[in-house]
């Protein structure tokens, strides 16, 4: 049962670091001059990489964007949280009701970060932009499914009586 919980923690640490990666770093949408991110966008210019701000207009709508921003940072904390609350329940709660509260944080997490990179894919470079999705954009989809896999193992851990 250790090297389960071990094994547990492990792919929860992992999913925080890919939340956190995908949240911060700067690779949603590339193209060969332009790197953007739900927070801001980098354009090459002569071999410099430049900070600029998002675009606005109908093909960036903002009200989209910070729902994209919001949900990301809170799957953040969920994860972050629920980590904190496995290993205080492997401490204070009795079997039987130990995982469920981690598995909570965990599926909201998952839920966050689904609905950031729905929304997305859903509203932003659809015009034809000539790119394509960057690192961090596929590193939320596997950060969903991690988050995903472990608020189901969590629930399935509350079960057990071993």
């Amino acid at each position: 049962m250790l090297i389960l919980l071990a094994g547990i923690f492990v792919l929860h640490i992992l999913g925080i670091i890919l939340l956190l990666v995908a949240t911060i770093d700067n690779a949603w949408w590339m193209t060969d001059t332009i790197s953007t991110d739900v927070w801001a966008q980098w354009i090459n210019k002569a071999g410099v990489w430049n900070y600029t701000d998002l675009p606005t207009g109908s093909h960036y709508p903002q009200d989209y964007l910070q729902a994209v921003q919001a949900s990301s940072v809170l799957a953040c904390i969920f994860s972050i949280l629920g980590i904190f609350v496995f290993v205080a329940q492997l401490f204070t709660l009795e079997k039987g009701q130990r995982f469920t509260i981690s598995g909570v944080f965990q599926l909201l997490a998952c839920l966050c970060i689904m609905i950031a990179a729905s929304i997305y894919t859903d509203r932003f470079h659809l015009e034809g932009a000539q790119g394509w999705y960057g690192h961090c954009y596929i590193l939320a989809w596997i950060s969903f499914a991690l988050t995903f896999i472990s608020s189901i193992i969590y629930f399935v851990l509350r079960k057990k009586t071993a």
